[in-house]
């Protein structure tokens, strides 16, 4: 199942880092706040943060 990301790697040199750092940026801002209830203002802030 996982070959096909573990081949495209070999093939286009492309990972999902990227992708794994904005979650971490994510999950840390998560943290800091210690959790978000209003979904809104939670994106109003990550489009600030990390846009």
């Amino acid at each position: 199942m996982h070959h096909i990301q573990i081949l495209n790697y070999f093939n286009n040199r492309s990972t999902n880092a990227s992708a794994e750092s904005f979650n971490a940026k994510i999950k840390e801002f998560r943290a800091q706040f210690r959790g978000v209830r209003d979904i809104k203002f939670f994106l109003y802030r990550i489009t600030k943060l990390f846009a």
